[in-house]
């Protein structure tokens, strides 16, 4: 299914959306955030098409969200770059509503932990300034320098 364009929205989410709301390219990040590289691991562990997930790594190669690098026996790797990394809290965050609200009956499927201490990480949240976690409603849009209609 071909998916309109949102590049003609003035408005960060739709920007965002247009890079990587389609839902195969959400679990080629999750699967590349958990150290995924070959195309041919990507296509195994996702279930996903070919022609897809050629299509969709093009695109996030094209985005600069992946890096595409030739690998010392020959096939190609793909790497997340800064850009792709700068994603890691949108994952994240999608991932704790998905254990809070789509649990597993069996359980938490995956905890994430600071590789410092070992310790499982806050669920993700809106943080204020000072370091105090902000409930949903104590959130509103401030001025919109450039966020002005076209």
């Amino acid at each position: 299914m071909k998916y309109k364009s949102f590049e003609h929205m003035n408005c960060s989410l739709a920007q965002t959306l247009d890079v990587i709301g389609e839902r195969w390219t959400l679990l080629i990040l999750r699967d590349a955030f958990l150290g995924t590289q070959r195309f041919s691991d990507f296509e195994r562990s996702l279930g996903i098409a070919k022609n897809i997930l050629a299509s969709r790594l093009a695109r996030l190669v094209a985005e600069g969200v992946l890096d595409k690098r030739k690998h010392e026996h020959g096939h190609a790797e793909y790497v997340l770059t800064d850009k792709g990394l700068d994603l890691q809290p949108v994952l994240l965050s999608m991932t704790h509503w998905g254990d809070k609200h789509r649990p597993d009956p069996h359980g938490v499927r995956l905890t994430f932990v600071d590789r410092r201490d070992g310790q499982p990480i806050r669920p993700m949240s809106a943080v204020a300034a000072d370091g105090r976690p902000l409930a949903p409603r104590e959130v509103t849009v401030g001025g919109r320098p450039g966020g002005q209609d076209r």
